[in-house]
């Protein structure tokens, strides 16, 4: 079960989310994974949320593909493990605050001196640069920073986080497309170098026209509920039912198919709504049309209509909805293992879909320290060096 990785070492030094997601995308696809844990505690992720066993959940996700080696890196043994590891890597990911691996001795002109070709990515709340750099910051901050928390909700409303981190996940994505495109100067060129990640921009990357707008006409977007202002329709509408159904019907043929659909050719027809621009001009006359025919009908009724008009269309999932819908199923998105803790356990598939060199699930998230003997063997150490550094708590 090779990728498109295999023969890549990632080596790993975060903890919790945003580090550990981007190592763990890169082992999704067969880089071997090394994950440097604190003796005795480990990643705190192993804690958060909800446990069995002892363990969290969301840790059998978070740490597939990976091998868990226990090192302290305040102490000078525990570091000149981590060099070693760096030497022999072609990736190494951290999300601690700037300036914390420079006061380990840990920092890009102690690595790249023994590797030229290492790829060193840093995550953290504002960057390596700046007047916030030495800020703590964690995900919730930079999606208020990056825009995200200010358009998020309704407008009679204070702001609210969507229950997850995808401050977090956004970064650990823009620093797989960044060790990706190094790695490749690397291999041509010869030379390694620093991938840059901050939180907050990594948020206020995704918020496509906030910026421009402001800037041209002093607008700033706000709050909207379910609705997408500037583009129509695009709402979710209530069913006789109780339950709820998403249409998107914003392109100039799909709204055409919609009013057809819903029995308002007078809609379809009216040349003020030819296009977006018109018909963002009356949202509410189109959807409260399309909200009265909807509301006459059950979800299942109304979906059955959208799909045979072609006329995007959903309900809203819950995880129950998720584990038993058969195109996640179909697609390979539900993963069945047997986790760490010896019991089987459904976890999310790999993303994106390889057709000739497709991500595994080669490995389940590792207990603590599992392989810590095993990678030091393997950079030099010998029994009774592993031995005394687990004597002084070192690993």
């Amino acid at each position: 079960m090779s990728g498109p990785l295999t023969g890549v070492r990632v080596l790993e030094l975060g903890s919790l989310i945003a580090g550990p997601f981007c190592a763990k995308t890169l082992g999704d696809f067969g880089a071997e994974v090394i994950k440097i844990e604190p003796p005795g505690e480990g990643d705190p992720l192993r804690k958060w949320r909800r446990l069995r066993n002892a363990t969290s959940l969301w840790w059998h996700v978070q740490s597939r593909n990976k091998k868990s080696v226990t090192c302290d890196l305040r102490e000078p043994q525990g570091q000149d493990i981590v060099r070693r590891l760096a030497a022999r890597s072609h990736i190494v990911i951290e999300n601690f605050r700037p300036g914390a691996l420079e006061k380990w001795h840990l920092g890009w002109q102690e690595l790249s001196a023994a590797n030229p070709k290492l790829v060193l990515v840093r995550i953290s709340g504002y960057g390596q640069s700046g007047p916030y750099r030495s800020r703590p910051g964690f995900g919730a901050i930079a999606e208020a920073m990056g825009g995200l928390r200010h358009i998020t909700g309704f407008p009679e409303r204070p702001p609210v986080r969507p229950n997850l981190s995808i401050g977090d996940t956004l970064a650990s994505l823009h620093g797989v497309i960044g060790a990706l495109m190094a790695l490749r100067e690397a291999e041509q060129h010869g030379q390694g170098q620093v991938i840059d990640v901050a939180l907050y921009e990594s948020v206020f990357n995704c918020t496509e026209s906030l910026l421009p707008e402001y800037d041209a006409q002093g607008y700033v977007r706000g709050r909207s509920g379910s609705v997408l202002p500037g583009i129509a329709p695009s709402n979710l509408y209530p069913c006789n039912d109780g339950a709820y159904v998403l249409i998107a019907g914003n392109a100039d043929s799909l709204y055409k198919r919609l009013m057809s659909a819903i029995g308002r050719e007078d809609l379809r027809e009216d040349p003020a709504l030819a296009r977006n621009d018109g018909r963002a001009a009356q949202m509410e006359r189109i959807d409260a049309a399309i909200g009265n025919w909807t509301s006459s009908r059950s979800q299942q009724e109304v979906l059955e209509v959208m799909e045979k008009a072609e006329v995007p269309a959903g309900r809203i999932y819950t995880a129950a909805d998720i584990a038993g819908d058969p195109h996640y199923a179909a697609r390979g998105m539900i993963q069945a293992i047997v986790a760490g803790d010896g019991e089987p356990l459904k976890v999310p598939g790999i993303v994106p879909k390889l057709s000739a060199t497709p991500g595994a699930i080669r490995s389940a998230a590792p207990r603590l320290g599992e392989h810590t003997e095993e990678v030091l063997q393997e950079i030099g150490y010998g029994a009774p060096q592993i031995a005394e550094l687990r004597e002084h708590h070192i690993i």
